[in-house]
């Protein structure tokens, strides 16, 4: 989609409400096309004219597509870090597994442009980083939660664990997000026995 040398930086920061409201609308606009058309098949002016804004208002805020794809993304990182944030502390792990597999694969599925942005995470470096500071923010979550329940665990072994859980999960639940209900819920289920059986395995090295 785009490569090294494109700006994703948004043009204005915005302060006023009257701004912040003209930038919510036009990503909510621009996530709905994106979700309906790709983002290949979306224009500029195409999330213009679904804001409701002229061209030129449009750029006073984004310089290009990719930093409205940037900004569209970004919102989905912050979503998915609060929810796992508000929910992981109050649970077990064992019930942490079962809530946030469900949360997460119902939040690929259903959240507007998700899967047409992401997909191609690997063709965007800035989706590249994005994903990866969830990828890390999670991990430290989980390590810190790790660490508390079970201080025995070698540090170097728990936070590779702390990897490996939120990337294969993650990968996972994109590919069933993508597939047909019924055989993306069947291989959600999968996902839960074996992140059941791994962390069960973590453990049993602390005892």
């Amino acid at each position: 989609m785009t490569d090294e040398s494109i700006d994703v930086t948004p043009r204005r920061t915005p302060v006023q409400a009257r701004s912040r409201k003209t930038v919510n609308a036009i990503l909510r606009h621009a996530a709905d096309i994106f979700h309906d058309s790709g983002v290949d098949g979306t224009s500029m002016s195409a999330i213009a004219r679904q804001a409701g804004i002229s061209l030129a208002s449009l750029y006073r805020y984004f310089p290009n597509k990719a930093a409205v794809v940037h900004a569209v993304a970004e919102g989905h990182v912050d979503k998915m870090e609060r929810a796992l944030r508000e929910r992981l502390p109050e649970l077990s792990l064992d019930d942490a597994i079962e809530v946030l597999i469900d949360q997460f694969y119902t939040f690929y599925r259903t959240e507007p442009a998700y899967s047409a942005i992401w997909s191609g995470v690997e063709a965007m470096p800035e989706l590249r980083k994005l994903d990866l500071r969830e990828l890390y923010s999670n991990a430290q979550d989980l390590d810190a939660r790790l660490k508390q329940e079970y201080p025995g665990l070698p540090e170097e072994r728990r936070w590779h664990a702390c990897l490996l859980l939120p990337r294969a999960a993650g990968s996972i639940l994109r590919l069933a997000a993508t597939l047909p209900e019924e055989q993306g819920s069947q291989l959600v289920a999968e996902l839960k026995v074996m992140t059941h059986a791994y962390l069960a395995a973590l453990v049993h090295q602390e005892r």
